[in-house]
């Protein structure tokens, strides 16, 4: 019996107990909630729905514990239903029916984790977006992992979504990269306000190897020669590099093209008949303090020139146009206030606000020997996501980027993450993975199959370690949903390495497949499904991390 099922046994009983004494069964929440409890002599699932209702029905938490906890108790699936403190119910499951679980588990297959909570909804789900003027550091890095994580929750949940890149190819920071790369070929330092490192050096040089006269056009011929191959050279590096580490979109947004289009130009007019624009020291103002902004915005300038905020409002236009019904951005930590902006972009256009979402992340720092890591040799001043990928791999980087809430500051171990032992949290999650791989093979040369439709006498795995086990394999579902509901993906990590520390536990604690002579019987089988199943859960939840889940380490 898996959680949810057990959740909606516990609401039907309540429905029936509340009914049968002419009270309001309405009262009851359309999901109850059922937890494993901190402390297993509590039982398997606690419920605290009695506590929760008893108020608006006018009856004791305890009285009503008690009527629900009598009905309850001769539940199938359930050994022992018992009320505790105040209102709690601890409940108990026979042995048989969390067995079902890993039934259902094997059933489902890649499946199992999946649900339709946000089906029909189609979000465009835009991360990274780094400007192309110098390679992805390890800030650019953590939005690779976690964005490209979150799309394959999402995407578990039944949406439809869209990874987008927002292609930063306008404004003043370009306009620095190129005199940067103009500088190099010249053999020149780089401006006061300009980009150095090598990856410069680099572009310049492949620029004059292009074109072998590039210094010699006029200025302006020779400025847009540099642009144009210059940023296309600096994008596909950054392309490249997400591809190694895993992270592929399906679209690539020029910000360019809403200038050269004119998009920019059509949204600043269609709010210029807003109550949500207006006019005052020569500029157009949007009102982003209504939305929680500590300022209202220049749209455009004193001058008649569109602010940057200008190529947000029609970026937005163009996304709600495209067909998107929920925009979300995960943006760094220096864009808090794009929250209060955005927001009050949609509203501009009257549209509900709640159609985007800003997601913000903290830094990451890289430490080796107890010292942080600064400098990296080709980007001259940070630590980029080839440098992550060349010192500990594309698994280990992804992982480590992803177990921890993108909301809170992040230091990581570069030694530990070197480290091929359970210390190392990825590689304690993958070594559970291969050794379930092992124990099946083994099984396969003593004849023995986890794929065969066997009758199997799930109640034979009445260990608390099988129990233990089954049940954190049976919360799956709920870690995924959660993850996609709240937009964190860490809680998948974070519910592996529970996982795979059951995992440990029982293999420690239970033999799997039969020794010397003994002869394979219906408790090798039980538990060799059981070892199926926890090995399809952790590949299924590596899976949305984009991990791999190796069966040889």
């Amino acid at each position: 019996m898996t959680p949810a099922a057990l959740a909606d046994l516990v609401r039907s009983v309540a429905a029936d107990v509340l009914s049968s004494r002419g009270l309001d069964a309405g009262v009851l929440p359309d999901v109850v909630t059922v937890e494993r409890p901190r402390n297993p002599a509590h039982g398997d699932y606690a419920t605290n729905l009695a506590l929760q209702v008893a108020k608006e029905v006018g009856l004791a938490p305890r009285e009503l514990a008690e009527a629900l906890a009598e009905q309850l108790g001769g539940s199938h699936g359930l050994d022992s239903v018992e009320v505790a403190g105040p209102g709690f119910l601890n409940l108990r499951l026979a042995a048989d029916a969390q067995g079902a679980i890993v039934a259902e588990v094997i059933g489902e297959a890649e499946r199992y984790g999946t649900g339709d909570a946000l089906a029909g909804r189609t979000i465009n789900l835009e991360f990274v977006s780094a400007n192309p003027t110098g390679p992805i550091h390890l800030g650019g890095a953590r939005w690779a992992a976690a964005g490209d994580a979150l799309g394959r929750i999402l995407a578990a949940q039944g949406a439809s979504v869209t990874r987008e890149y927002y292609f930063n190819d306008a404004g003043a920071q370009i306009d620095r990269f190129v005199r940067s790369l103009i500088a190099a070929a010249q053999g020149e330092p780089a401006p006061e306000d300009g980009y150095a490192g090598a990856y410069i050096s680099d572009i310049a040089g492949e620029v004059l190897r292009k074109r072998p006269d590039a210094l010699s056009l006029p200025a302006d011929e020779r400025h847009e020669l540099f642009r144009g191959t210059g940023v296309r050279l600096m994008f596909d590096e950054i392309k490249n590099s997400l591809h190694k580490f895993g992270t592929d979109f399906d679209v690539y947004f020029h910000e360019d093209s809403l200038h050269s289009s004119g998009a920019v130009t059509a949204a600043v007019r269609r709010l210029t008949n807003s109550d949500k624009l207006y006019f005052a020291e020569g500029a157009w103002w949007l009102r982003s303090t209504e939305f929680g902004d500590d300022k209202d915005r220049v749209v455009i300038k004193s001058d008649g020139t569109p602010a940057y905020i200008a190529g947000d409002l029609a970026y937005l236009l163009d996304k709600r146009g495209r067909g998107f019904d929920l925009c979300i951005y995960m943006l760094g930590a220096d864009h808090h206030g794009y929250i209060a902006r955005l927001k009050a972009a949609a509203a501009a256009f009257g549209d509900d606000p709640g159609v985007v979402e800003v997601l913000i992340g903290q830094m990451v720092n890289l430490v080796s020997h107890g010292q942080p890591m600064r400098m990296s040799k080709r980007a001259g001043t940070v630590v980029t996501l080839d440098d992550l990928v060349d010192a500990v791999g594309v698994d280990a980087g992804r992982y480590a980027m992803v177990r921890s809430s993108v909301d809170s500051a992040l230091d990581i171990d570069l030694d530990l993450l070197r480290k091929r032992t359970n210390e190392n949290p990825v590689f304690y999650v993958q070594y559970a993975h291969a050794r379930l791989s092992s124990v099946l093979r083994n099984a396969e040369d003593l004849g023995l199959r986890a794929d065969r439709n066997d009758e199997v006498d799930y109640g034979l795995l009445s260990h608390e370690r099988e129990g233990e086990l089954i049940r954190t394999l049976g919360e799956f579902r709920e870690v995924v949903a959660t993850a996609a509901a709240l937009r964190e993906p860490h809680r998948v990590a974070r519910y592996l390495e529970s996982l795979a520390s059951a995992y440990h536990k029982f293999y420690d604690s239970c033999r799997i497949l039969p020794q010397g002579d003994e002869q394979p019987g219906a408790i090798h089988t039980a538990r060799l499904r059981l070892c199926a199943a926890t090995r399809q859960v952790l590949a299924n939840g590596l899976g949305l991390l984009g991990v791999t889940a190796p069966e040889r380490m």
